[in-house]
């Protein structure tokens, strides 16, 4: 099952980074957010990326061109021409970094890459500026017994973010003014049907309005709940903070060894 990564926004909240480098670069740790992502992915066994860039998009595509560069001691033999890398621990992933447009929104960036799905089998989709502790394969096999086009990993809310009004494993609403406590919210880390796509109409579909909207009002989009970990980066704030956490040696989304 691929994986879909939406990292082409511009990011314009963590400005103080992003003006240099697209958010999904940002790191956390000295290792970029996305690396984080999909090692949460790469835990339970989904290592097939696609990652959608855009804002600085060749910055992310040099950046797993050089991933052992990046994340390995090196001695450089000049006369001979060679690199010797002196780490053997390069993770399993194939990743696809597809240039998905600059201005192109959420919705717009999901219908590109249709081409390079798997025709007629469900697929993983993301944000590049989150993590989470979400056992994605139980997600996945939720998704499967829902028998729904679209799952939705719901999370409890900061109080700042709009929520999902959520009837037994269903979303029947989206409510933009929650009442504090009582209420989930869109955590990323959805599992899709390859027909949610025909609700996009272009580039300018924002995934979370029109496509979701319907899939509610059809009864499309199941609600996967999540009581553990999520935190999202939007902020300098929540940058240094899942940094300090991550090096203190207590970041609850490390799930892998």
């Amino acid at each position: 099952m691929k994986v879909v990564i939406l990292a082409g926004g511009r990011g314009s909240r963590l400005a103080e980074e992003t003006i240099v480098r697209p958010k999904p670069l940002v790191e956390i740790g000295e290792k970029p957010i996305i690396w984080h992502i999909m090692s949460i992915y790469a835990h339970y066994g989904f290592n097939d990326f696609i990652v959608c860039t855009g804002y600085k998009g060749y910055q992310i595509k040099e950046y797993f061109a050089n991933l052992v560069l990046h994340h390995s001691d090196i001695t450089v033999d000049l006369g001979r021409n060679l690199i010797h890398y002196h780490q053997s621990d390069k993770p399993n992933w194939r990743v696809s970094v597809i240039d998905t447009g600059l201005d192109t929104m959420t919705g717009g960036r999901l219908k590109r890459i249709k081409p390079y799905l798997t025709p007629g089998e469900a697929f993983c989709m993301t944000y590049g500026d989150g993590v989470a502790d979400v056992d994605v394969a139980a997600e996945v096999a939720f998704h499967h017994a829902q028998g729904l086009h679209a799952t939705m990993c719901a999370v409890a809310p900061p109080g700042r973010f709009g929520s999902a009004n959520i009837e037994g494993n269903k979303v029947s609403a989206f409510v933009e003014k929650p009442v504090a406590g009582t209420q989930r919210i869109n955590g990323g880390f959805f599992v899709l049907q390859p027909e949610v796509l025909d609700l996009i109409e272009g580039d300018d579909s924002v995934w979370e309005g029109q496509p979701l909207e319907t899939l509610v009002e059809r009864g499309q989009l199941a609600a996967y709940p999540h009581d553990g970990f999520w935190r999202p980066m939007d902020t300098l704030r929540e940058r240094i903070q899942l940094d300090e956490m991550w090096n203190s040696g207590r970041a609850p989304w490390k799930v892998w060894a």
